[in-house]
């Protein structure tokens, strides 16, 4: 929007602007960037012959954490135990069937709003209203899903193209907290059959969905397997990391895939990223500490550009490459203060 010929706002979970702009538009792509969207006429514009990145069905199902969990598990895709409720007493119950603790998250929400652990039965009334608030959309229908003890959780980019094969950068391991990624790093090692197996479910599910362009898998690993968690039809959050660890970042492996150039080589050295939240609502927000960060040898900084704040909103992302690149990435992060009115 910021560096855009043009731009227009307006809620684009309603279906009247957003056919509207793009009947007036009649863009060549149409990319949805954000979950929160009417993805019906996502839809229904495919079918009219407008091209939607990755596709309009990818955008439809990620949109909502239930269809895309169904669809893993058509495919075979081993995935948490799960199940869904629309009240906070069928909530209870599913918790009880799974058993407890238990992960409940919206159907539809992004960047882990709404996501709490439900450790007890006492606990289901918070984590049903806590899920209620981060819900986006118009469904009020939670997952449940059992808590899974795992050693580690990757995003596995992966690049679908129009004409070659499915390409994986490193996997990145990643750090969240209130359900919202705070620092990651790539590579993340694994066991070579545990990769393996990783990239043949994000294989098999970016397949299903088909079109091209990068998607951001999630995976849980533990000792002896690997869990298929979420999907975005997307650059992901984590992978921002890339825009220090790689020769082509998650963004400059999407607009190839999308615009089918080639991609005749991923590599990657070790770095990590770290965000920069915000501690308060506020607007017109300055940034302190960007000279400090940047004085560190290897380490960058990207500034979002968000006009407002509020706790915990992430401002900005720290970057560093080389050894030790998750301490000093984490390092850097701290170093910066977000001012804001």
């Amino acid at each position: 929007m910021q560096v855009a010929d043009e731009c227009r706002v307006f809620n684009m979970l309603d279906a009247v602007p957003l056919r509207e702009t793009i009947d007036q538009v009649k863009p060549d792509l149409i990319v949805p960037e954000i979950e929160a969207i009417r993805t019906e006429v996502l839809l229904e514009v495919e079918q009219a012959g407008y091209r939607v990145i990755p596709s309009a069905r990818a955008a439809n199902l990620t949109m909502n954490r239930d269809r895309i969990r169904d669809v893993a598990v058509g495919l075979g895709v081993r995935t948490a135990r799960f199940s869904y409720a629309e009240s906070a007493a069928e909530l209870l119950v599913r918790s009880h069937d799974i058993g407890f603790p238990v992960v409940i998250k919206p159907v539809m929400s992004s960047s882990g709003k709404g996501q709490s652990v439900a450790r007890t039965a006492v606990d289901i009334e918070a984590s049903w209203q806590f899920a209620c608030q981060g819900m986006r959309g118009d469904r009020q229908k939670v997952i449940v899903e059992e808590f899974i003890d795992f050693q580690y959780e990757i995003t596995l980019l992966t690049i679908r193209q129009h004409n070659g094969e499915t390409l994986f950068c490193d996997p990145i391991g990643h750090v969240q907290e209130r359900g919202d990624y705070q620092y990651s790093w790539q590579p993340q090692a694994m066991k070579a059959e545990h990769l393996n197996a990783a990239q043949e479910m994000a294989r098999k599910v970016t397949t299903d969905l088909g079109g091209a362009g990068i998607f951001g898998v999630e995976f849980f690993v533990t000792r002896d397997e690997v869990i298929f968690s979420e999907l975005s039809p997307r650059p992901h959050d984590t992978g921002m990391v890339t825009l220090i660890s790689q020769n082509l970042s998650e963004f400059d492996l999407h607009a190839r895939a999308v615009l089918g150039l080639p991609i005749p080589l991923i590599r990657s050295v070790e770095g990590a990223s770290a965000v920069v939240l915000a501690d308060k609502d506020g607007k017109n927000p300055r940034f302190e500490g960007v000279e400090a960060a940047l004085s560190e040898p290897g380490v960058d900084v990207r500034l979002f550009g968000k006009p407002t704040t509020r706790p915990y909103r992430r401002m900005a992302v720290a970057l560093a490459q080389g050894a030790d690149a998750l301490a000093r990435a984490r390092a850097a992060a701290a170093k910066i203060k977000v001012i804001s009115e």
